[in-house]
């Protein structure tokens, strides 16, 4: 593990745009967002990279925006910005279409045209193009990595800034699970960080778990097919998001601990449902609530579009 961790931990600093243009050698860069009720931030991503990365320096090919049921005007402001928007139900409709992050992600690998790929969270403030640079530096640089993982630290907007680790599921529930069914993990610092890059041929022969379980699912799949060695981790300095009241994380948990019964040792199940308790008060009277989620794996996408897998 600490052998991992001291040659496959990079820092943004390794790394400039027009060095890693040049590396391309002919291949296209996509830049994808899943986004759902991001107006307030994700204009400001999709100018950022255009004008950094598209028209200054030519390291990305296309940036494509795919709105998951939105309600505000996400589709709409990235449009303006530059780049492509696809509904989360126009794509492969003939599998239907269900909502979360995870089936976002999984969709743009139907529309993507690159070779490779990176996944941005569409709610970052103050974004910065580093975010790609950093995540691009090691594929562009080693043959041998397929999967880069960003870890960041993560302020809260009061009191001082300090460095968090992974989050709180992260901290609280990913990291216990990763020590006891997938410890071979245990070296990334953000298993539930939304960006990272990828060779698109490493994830397009992969299932993908819905909702917020799909990340740490993808890692499990990613380790089994290419090993710890073709992993790798950046250090993209600091993040700005909003952070989450506990009723989305208590969710989350669930998405997270389902994701680990699908990919660990799995029983052939497409499907884990799940059930919490949650207390709430109501004026006087405390209240019991439970709430029910459902994890869906979807399959492979190359098997959707009925490619023949190459590894």
């Amino acid at each position: 593990m600490r052998r991992w961790f001291d040659t496959r931990t990079f820092g943004l600093a390794q790394f400039d745009a027009a060095t890693l243009a040049a590396a391309k050698a002919g291949r296209r860069v996509s830049v994808l967002i899943p986004a759902r009720d991001e107006e307030a931030t994700v204009g400001d991503i999709v100018a950022t990279l255009r004008a950094e990365l598209v028209e200054r320096v030519p390291l990305v090919d296309e940036i494509v925006v795919v709105d998951s049921h939105s309600t505000d005007a996400t589709a709409e402001v990235a449009r303006a910005a530059g780049a492509t928007v696809v509904h989360v139900d126009e794509i492969v409709p003939q599998v239907g279409s269900r909502t979360g992050k995870g089936e976002a992600m999984w969709k743009a690998l139907a529309v993507m045209t690159g070779d490779l790929g990176i996944y941005l969270d569409a709610d970052v403030q103050e974004f910065t193009a580093d975010f790609v640079v950093g995540l691009l530096g090691p594929l562009l640089t080693d043959d041998t990595i397929v999967f880069v993982k960003a870890f960041y630290d993560r302020p809260w907007t009061a009191g001082a800034s300090r460095s968090s680790g992974g989050g709180r599921v992260t901290e609280l529930v990913a990291r216990p699970l990763i020590l006891d069914r997938a410890p071979l993990l245990a070296g990334f610092v953000q298993p539930l960080a939304g960006e990272c890059a990828f060779r698109v041929e490493a994830l397009r022969s992969v299932p993908f778990v819905s909702d917020y379980g799909v990340d740490i699912g993808l890692m499990i799949d990613v380790l089994r097919d290419h090993g710890l060695d073709a992993m790798a981790q950046v250090d993209l300095g600091l993040r700005l998001h909003r952070h989450q009241d506990l009723a989305a994380l208590s969710a989350m948990t669930q998405h997270v601990r389902a994701a680990f019964d699908l990919r660990v040792a799995p029983d052939g199940r497409d499907e884990v449902v799940s059930t919490a308790t949650i207390f709430r008060r109501e004026d006087a009277a405390m209240r019991l609530v439970e709430r029910t989620t459902t994890t869906v794996q979807r399959p492979p996408m190359d098997d959707v579009l009925g490619r023949r897998r190459t590894s």
